[in-house]
């Protein structure tokens, strides 16, 4: 196990802490599945129509290890199964659910895709998601604050790497001399 092999969670934290989760009302969830073609009693995955388990971010939150402005809220959020949000992860939904990725939907060869698709394109238009300039709200001095705490956790976990291997390859070698 590499300590650095979690990098992209660090990324993700330090990007997910800062983005407001704005919890629905009832109404706007009970909509936004009207437009998916659910009812909370038809309540599935929204790309494979597997038993939804969580609430799917349809636009990322997180590209190229920086936020993308979006926010958590019901129009940037679709039921998911496990399945689909792991193997979606950050990739744009469409170019994903056509794709043969491992897991899409598309390479478990469910059927209707086509009338999938078709809803949440009409999901995504219904209501623009909130996006936002964080950068701008706080101003340039207090986000590059932000980023340099993140480089210098990613810096101690590389550092912490490094001394975590030779210690390995001390105790590896005092075990061996045994």
């Amino acid at each position: 196990m590499k300590i650095t092999g979690r990098s992209s969670s660090i990324t993700n934290a330090f990007i997910n802490s800062i983005i407001p989760v704005v919890p629905p009302t009832a109404d706007e969830v009970k909509n936004a599945l009207k437009i998916l073609g659910m009812t909370p009693e038809t309540f599935q995955c929204a790309y494979c129509g597997g038993v939804a388990s969580e609430w799917d971010h349809l636009r990322p939150l997180v590209k190229d290890k920086k936020p993308t402005g979006f926010i958590s809220e019901i129009h940037n959020l679709v039921p998911s199964c496990g399945k689909c949000n792991q193997s979606k992860g950050n990739k744009e939904w469409k170019t994903w659910i056509l794709s043969n990725a491992k897991l899409s939907p598309t390479a478990r060869g469910i059927t209707d895709i086509a009338e999938r698709v078709k809803r949440l394109d009409a999901y995504e238009r219904s209501t623009a998601p909130t996006k936002m300039d964080f950068a701008a709200i706080v101003g340039k001095e207090v986000w590059q604050q932000h980023q340099n705490n993140l480089e210098r956790v990613q810096s101690l976990m590389r550092e912490s790497q490094e001394l975590a291997a030779k210690i390995n390859t001390a105790v590896a070698n005092a075990y061996r001399a045994l």
